[in-house]
């Protein structure tokens, strides 16, 4: 019997043989717990750090590394082999940390479980741990009640339930007991309340149907539980770059050593020349630089109230092409506000935007503004100074306070508020004797207020109910006359105007009566209409079209109503006619792919009442198109999406522990604003990464040509594998580590997301990279080689070789220049974390050859003039002639764009 909301009371009552006044007895319960379990969700095992640690080991640059320390190690070569292993470790610690990311979403949704209930048993009511309840217990509800279970409701007295972190609606729900159609979504189930909702108004009871891993959070919590976190583009792109190194790096290590050894060369001397290219090839600056960068980009984003809980995930944003974002206080404010009077006897709106409501109010919106006060049981600061008049009172501040109860009630106090008429000193004129609270079926709540003649009846509620219980309606002039069907139904009309808008419509009447025990809905006088909105954010729509420069697709998907969903996409600027699409009018799953057809959903700009299974789908859907796919959420319900997406954004101020678990971003703010500026973070770290990668495999390749072709010519090397560590892991990483904390370049924000299948390094970035390294290899051999040739002997010589690289690849990083640059005028000449790298590696430089300790380690001695002048002339060539490369191309492109 899985559609407990479809069936009736009695059915129910049936189903899990319980009487409500009696509740189950203590052997029944035994029995039950035996067959069901206890009422908690199942626990996840969390990831051991060793297992992370482990994993670092498994890279093939690792390995490629290890196989040199080993081949060191069986060389003698101690030294050596301990740089390599600590080259090994600081990569291993590096991604250690950055991964150790335990697993806590299953640990929030348990801590949602683990609060007390009040149960009807043996015919008696009393408190047991939520976990001792079982399918078929009495649950009783009040106000302020966590509920602890699922339950088919079998009493509901004004019953009213914040379902918003499991379903997404942005107000509470009132409950009835009246069974609902089958299929409909859970948001629409109000026959039933749910684990881990609240009960925010009213008294309830209702029989526990699932418990556990079988309630709606449970299927929430094995969803998260199975949703698989995507890999980061960054990290595939890194991945695929590593697989090439390596590759490259056995071809020409083995190559080298084989050709070397068949002609004629020493079978050790050619295993120390392959350790020292395999030591040359591989970047062991990479991951360091990587991490770093994007440290530094999650600081800025840090700044720009961004929290980041997973560093890939920062380059990840920048690569985002479809951002499925929330409505409830991401595009909106969040906070329930009066938009509007339509007075009766007015044809006119009476707007009630701080900017535009009237100064002086007139007397028929004072009288709608007290009864919607009087008739309200939501509290708030006072703000009207102590006068009910209002002539004393405060406006309203541009951000009014909160205040506790129903958001629609809270929205209604403030209104009344602005113009001075604090509930509390109008409770002081007219106190209360008698509230008939909301119910479902009449759709109307009332309270009695003492008068100075009789009872003053203050009545609001859904606009049809109250105009089809009015019977009058008063004038301009605030007299009452009869309510005609045809005024009825242009008030309808008006209405169904206003909700078309998206706005939420509450109607006004009141009567007076002579006693409190009066039926409250008998003659109403009806007053007008209030209409509600949660207004959009000042800012959200230039943040949309900014992404929408960028190319990137915004869609919007919430727990809302379709057509408060489609009126803030359209003010907001997501769609001039958005459409939307209900959950329910998904289509079905397709049978081979098992998910839904792109081409049913192609053009939809909102997604209404979707379930949390439905998330994924819309996920997992876009995602094999190819798209990378952001995804924003606050609620329970958005763990498993959050989870999935390749980047999950969760909500700061309103969203649960369990939806900030399970993402990779934090907004401090809630705005959306802040994703694209995130995004923009996002795609400057990437251009970074690959600025700075250009540049270490540049140097890497010139040392590997270098090596390969001395050792191929039967020269000797012109740097020992000691010197490559110190380039590649001390003097190279500063400058790279400048690169990538460079600024945003200009225009960032106005291209196309990159394909996510595009490498890190396109074939137009390889041939860049094989020119630097052979113009860096050719002007390093070439002093080498003069220094040999004026016999200053080999010493000498391999010194100059390791000064002219090391030095020549500091001044390399000017050429990372983008062509459109001038030479002075360019991002990295204005970066000034360059020139820190530029002296600090100066400073190194200068200690591998005038500290003792070090300069023996690295083989390196004192050097002549001839010497020096070889090392300045040699390091400079590269940066000349890359300069003069650069500006050559600058000049091409100026004159074809003038063609």
């Amino acid at each position: 019997m899985p559609d407990h909301h479809t069936v009736s009371v009695q059915e129910t009552l049936r189903y899990f043989s319980v009487d409500p006044d009696k509740g189950l007895d203590e052997p029944e319960i035994r029995r039950r717990r035996k067959r069901h379990g206890r009422n908690r969700l199942a626990k996840t095992e969390r990831v051991s750090p060793w297992k992370i640690l482990a994993e670092q080991f498994r890279s093939l640059v690792i390995a490629i590394l290890a196989v040199a320390a080993a081949a060191s190690f069986t060389m003698g070569e101690i030294v050596q082999m301990a740089a390599i292993l600590a080259a090994i470790m600081i990569n291993a610690a590096i991604g250690f940390v950055t991964e150790w990311k335990a697993v806590r979403s299953m640990e929030s949704l348990r801590d949602l479980g683990t609060v007390k209930a009040r149960v009807t048993r043996n015919a008696t009511s009393m408190t047991v741990d939520s976990e001792d309840l079982v399918p078929g217990d009495v649950l009783l509800l009040d106000a302020g009640d966590v509920v602890t279970a699922d339950l088919r409701l079998i009493e509901a007295n004004g019953l009213t339930c914040n379902e918003a972190p499991l379903t997404g609606e942005s107000v509470p729900v009132t409950k009835t007991t009246d069974p609902v159609r089958a299929g409909v979504p859970l948001a629409e189930r109000t026959s039933m309340s749910f684990k881990g909702t609240t009960v925010t108004g009213g008294t309830g009871a209702g029989v526990v149907v699932a418990t556990g891993m079988q309630t709606e959070l449970g299927g929430i919590a094995r969803m998260t539980s199975d949703a698989s976190e995507e890999v980061t583009p960054l990290e595939k792109r890194l991945n695929r770059l590593a697989r090439k190194l390596v590759a490259v790096t056995l071809i020409v290590a083995a190559a080298v050593a084989i050709l070397g050894w068949m002609g004629g060369k020493d079978l050790v001397s050619m295993l120390e020349t392959a350790v020292a290219l395999a030591v040359a090839a591989v970047p062991e600056g990479l991951p360091i630089v990587a991490t770093v960068a994007l440290a530094r980009g999650m600081w800025r984003m840090a700044k720009r109230n961004a929290l980041v809980e997973r560093l890939a995930a920062v380059e990840t944003l920048g690569s985002t092409s479809v951002i499925f974002t929330d409505k409830t206080g991401t595009l909106t404010q969040n906070r329930m506000r009066v938009a509007g009077l339509a007075l009766a006897g007015s044809a006119e709106d009476v707007p009630w935007d701080k900017d535009a409501r009237p100064e002086e109010p007139s007397a028929q919106v004072r009288r709608l503004l007290e009864v919607v006060a009087l008739c309200n049981n939501a509290e708030i600061a006072d703000k009207t100074g102590g006068d009910p008049s209002g002539k004393t009172g405060e406006q309203q501040s541009p951000e009014p306070p909160g205040g506790s109860g129903d958001p629609m009630e809270i929205a209604l106090l403030h209104a009344a508020a602005d113009i001075g008429l604090g509930r509390h000193y109008l409770l002081e004129e007219y106190p209360e004797e008698r509230e008939e609270s909301f119910d479902a079926d009449t759709k109307m709540m009332a309270t009695f207020h003492k008068a100075v003649t009789g009872y003053r009846v203050a009545v609001k509620g859904a606009p049809e109910a109250v105009l089809d219980a009015a019977k009058r309606i008063v004038d301009e002039d605030g007299k009452a006359g009869a309510l005609s069907e045809d005024e009825r139904e242009k008030w309808v009309a008006r209405v169904e105007s206003l909700a078309a808008e998206g706005f939420r419509v509450l109607a006004v009447a009141e009567r007076h009566v002579e006693s409190p025990d009066s039926d409250p809905y008998a003659e109403l006088v009806f007053l007008g209409l209030v209409s509600l909105a949660d207004p959009p954010r000042s800012d959200a729509a230039d943040a949309i079209e900014q992404c929408r420069r960028a190319c990137i697709r915004v869609i919007m998907v919430t727990g809302d109503q379709p057509v408060t969903a489609t009126a803030i996409a359209r003010r907001v600027g997501l769609a001039k006619e958005p459409r939307a699409m209900v959950g329910t009018d998904l289509p079905q799953t397709d049978g081979e792919t098992g998910v839904i057809a792109h081409e049913d959903l192609r053009g939809h700009d909102v997604f209404a009442r979707v379930s949390p299974a439905q998330k994924l789908d819309l996920i997992r859907l876009w995602q094999e198109t190819g798209a990378v796919v952001a995804m924003t959420g606050d609620g329970v319900n958005d763990a498993p999406a959050l989870k999935k997406a390749d980047v999950g954004i969760a909500m700061g101020q309103r969203g649960t522990d369990v939806a900030r678990e399970a993402a990779d971003i934090v907004l401090k703010d809630d705005a959306f604003p802040t994703i694209v500026a995130a995004i923009q973070q996002g795609r400057t770290i990437f251009e970074n990464i690959r600025r700075f990668i250009i540049y270490l495999l540049s140097g890497n390749l010139g040392q590997v040509l270098a090596v390969g072709f001395c050792a191929l010519t039967g020269t000797p090397l012109p740097l020992l594998p000691l010197q490559i560590l110190y380039i590649n892991l001390v003097l190279d990483v500063f400058p790279a580590l400048a690169l990538g904390v460079g600024e945003s370049p200009a225009g960032i924000m106005d291209r196309r997301p990159r394909d996510p299948t595009e490498p890190v390094l396109t074939r137009r970035h390889w041939i860049a990279t094989a020119l630097w390294g052979g113009l860096i290899a050719a002007s390093a051999v070439a002093v080498f080689l003069v220094a040999l040739e004026k016999e200053l002997g080999q010493d000498a010589a391999v010194t100059i070789g390791f000064l002219t690289f090391a030095l020549a690849r500091l001044w390399h990083v000017f050429n990372m220049r983008d062509a459109g640059t001038g030479v002075i005028r360019n991002e990295i000449v204005r970066n000034r974390w360059v020139w820190y790298a530029i002296a600090l590696c100066l400073l190194l430089t200068g200690a591998a050859v005038w500290l003792p300790g070090l300069s023996a380690i690295l083989s390196v001695v004192h050097l002549d003039r001839l010497g020096w002048l070889l090392v300045l002339g040699g390091s400079l060539a590269p940066l000349v002639v890359g300069q003069v490369a650069l500006s050559l191309m600058n000049t091409m492109a100026a004159t074809r764009n003038e063609g």
